[in-house]
């Protein structure tokens, strides 16, 4: 590192610490030249991929759109801010974790379609209409009764019956 005072090369560490909750790294350098003392603050650099629109066209990444279009799906939803930004943060981590350098516009529809299926089902379904562009109301209807059928299976509870030996305390119905 070059010497912001002198722009000698040759400098050295004095200390280092981990700041932002682990994100960045800390450094108070010294030049051996002039001996002045300065800070510097080290980041990782997490490319994100570029998009590949059906059209072929490429773009970057652009995280603002992303949040837009969850947020527009959210709107008036019971949703609060940190579930919304730990689904972009996921999202964002599934995108890089591919460790390509390109992805189909679609791979980031279908993770934002995923997340908001979990996350709200209201908000799944208007992102839906609009990704998949519904054209009238009986595709609606298929969409939120593969979702109907999905949420039932999934919450199929069992009944439980409860016996005297079951019972801590050992006292029978009547």
């Amino acid at each position: 590192m070059h010497c912001p005072f002198c722009k000698a090369h040759e400098t050295k560490v004095i200390d280092s610490r981990l700041v932002a909750e682990g994100v960045q790294v800390r450094r108070r350098r010294e030049c051996l030249s002039c001996n002045e003392r300065y800070t510097t603050y080290e980041v990782a650099e997490l490319l994100m991929p570029r998009l590949v629109k059906q059209d072929g066209t490429r773009q970057p990444f652009d995280e603002e759109k992303l949040r837009a279009g969850i947020l527009r799906s959210l709107e008036k939803r019971p949703v609060g801010i940190e579930q919304i930004e730990a689904c972009i943060n996921q999202i964002k981590h599934s995108l890089r974790a591919t460790g390509e350098r390109e992805v189909a516009s679609m791979v980031v529809g279908e993770a934002v379609m995923d997340a908001l299926r979990q996350l709200d089902q209201v908000a799944y379904v208007r992102f839906a209409s609009v990704y998949r562009s519904f054209q009238d109301i009986s595709e609606f209807q298929a969409e939120i009764d593969k979702l109907a059928s999905q949420s039932s299976s999934l919450t199929r509870v069992t009944p439980v019956s409860t016996t005297v030996a079951d019972r801590a305390d050992g006292e029978v119905d009547r």
